[in-house]
């Protein structure tokens, strides 16, 4: 994940802080140094960096810091407040036009992932409830088009073309097609080039003429850097972007554009691509983000994924089943499908505040889908009764998953303790106490915590 290398050195920076009972302001100097290198080294523009440092040094060498009890708690709240002024202060959202059809204009330079996380926003925006329009606008590359229509199919939202034709003609017809047809937002997905060209922008410019977008999304990639903070200052001074969208913010990125482009364009980041799955896209929140950056997690988000993996019926329907002791490797099978929708195990952990910190911590991926193929590999009464699972029909389940017998053997431990723990929910002392405990340790391949 995009940032991991920062986040190490700010904490090393930040702990030798906290091993100090009073701070003088030789020792602040010392850690402004060493978060002035890990920002360098993250790609982090240097003009951006000497400003971000001076207002934290300014704020950290004053009296209610210095004399604090708890001083270098005070200032890794303050590196915190300034993180995410520096990264926008607050969520940006797309503006809805009063008059339908919003218009999106998505631009950036080729291999940004615009196509791909173009169709993912128009994903995200249909799970609100809007009726979103993916128009082909490059017309260079007979594969983009391709691409857009077979990821639109994937999302199951429209795709206007006309081939290899005029972009601006194109542009304006599916602004029209979208008010025809009842399509309340339009994604505009044009061309790029490898470098920024006179032709290109003057293209972005002609379309901007023509169809008057409501927003003008500069796509970039956050493998890039500064490279990405360059193209996002050229394309805001020709375009006048309103925002920016982030992609692969999942990979070894180290993070500077997402600490740059704000302070250097003045446009907020409004969205996040985090992975390659059409589901893998995030409202950019830059408190959260100063959060995981410092290693304190980001609760607030994993909620959300959590919300939206789970299926709230299903939820009931469980709650009920464990009331009466009815509960089933179907079941067990059903919730672990659910945790495994909600993503990356090991990226989920490093949202839980004090786990990004922890080295040791190892996420048996493999594991989770060892398990599923042995519940899948047993007959619907085998998984509603898995007493009845003889020595015959374990070898035959673990032979169609392709498992040994005594991983099986381990399932069905962990089903009965699972099980064995959730009727001892049922005592209210006892639930207390679970509760303390925590722990993610019923499920396959997950530490217990």
């Amino acid at each position: 994940m995009a940032f991991e290398g920062l986040t190490e050195k700010l904490s090393a920076a930040f702990r030798k802080l906290r091993g100090k009972g009073r701070l003088s302001e030789s020792d602040v100097k010392d850690a402004m140094r060493e978060i002035r290198l890990a920002l360098l080294e993250a790609d982090v523009s240097y003009k951006v960096v000497k400003d971000f440092v001076k207002s934290v040094s300014e704020r950290a060498v004053g009296t209610d810091v210095l004399e604090s009890l708890t001083p270098g708690q005070m200032i890794v709240k303050i590196v915190n407040e300034e993180l995410t002024k520096l990264m926008g202060g607050e969520n940006s959202r797309i503006t809805i036009s009063p008059k339908l059809p919003t218009v999106v204009m998505l631009v950036g330079l080729q291999g940004a992932g615009k196509t791909t996380n173009g169709a993912k926003l128009a994903g995200l925006m249909k799970k609100q409830g809007h009726r979103p329009l993916l128009a082909a606008c490059d017309v260079y590359r007979p594969a983009a088009i391709k691409q857009l229509e077979v990821v639109g199919e994937k999302l199951e939202i429209p795709v206007f073309q006309m081939g290899q034709g005029d972009p601006v003609e194109i542009a304006k017809q599916a602004v029209l097609h979208a008010r025809q047809h009842g399509n309340d937002m339009v994604f505009l997905d044009t061309a790029g080039r490898l470098h920024i060209d006179e032709e290109l922008m003057g293209e972005l410019q002609a379309i901007k003429d023509t169809v008057k977008p409501d927003e003008i999304l500069l796509v970039v990639d956050a493998m890039t850097g500064q490279d990405a903070v360059n193209a996002a200052q050229k394309f805001n001074e020709l375009l006048d972007i309103d925002g920016v969208m982030l992609t692969k913010l999942d990979g070894d990125a180290r993070g500077g554009a997402a600490l740059s482009v704000k302070a250097v364009t003045g446009k907020p980041i409004k969205f996040a691509g985090v992975g390659e799955k059409l589901d893998q896209i995030e409202p950019f929140y830059p408190d959260r983000m100063a959060s995981r950056i410092l290693g304190m997690g980001d609760v607030l988000t994993l909620i959300e994924k959590a919300e939206q993996a789970f299926d709230e019926k299903k939820a009931r329907e469980l709650e009920a089943k464990l009331g009466t002791d009815k509960f089933t490797l179907a079941d067990f099978y059903e919730q672990l499908e659910q945790l495994r929708g909600m993503g990356d195990m090991s990226e989920l952990l490093k949202m839980v505040p004090g786990m990004s910190s922890m080295k040791n911590v190892q996420i048996d991926e493999s594991a989770m889908k060892r398990t599923a193929a042995l519940i899948q590999s047993m007959t619907p009464h085998e998984r509603e009764n898995p007493s009845c699972l003889n020595h015959s029909r374990k070898q035959r389940i673990c032979r169609g998953a392709g498992v040994k017998v005594e991983e099986l053997n381990k399932l069905l431990k962990q089903f009965d303790a699972m099980n064995s723990m959730m009727r001892q929910m049922k005592n209210p002392k006892m639930a207390r106490k679970m509760r303390r405990m925590g722990g993610m340790g019923g499920f396959p391949g997950l530490p217990g915590m």
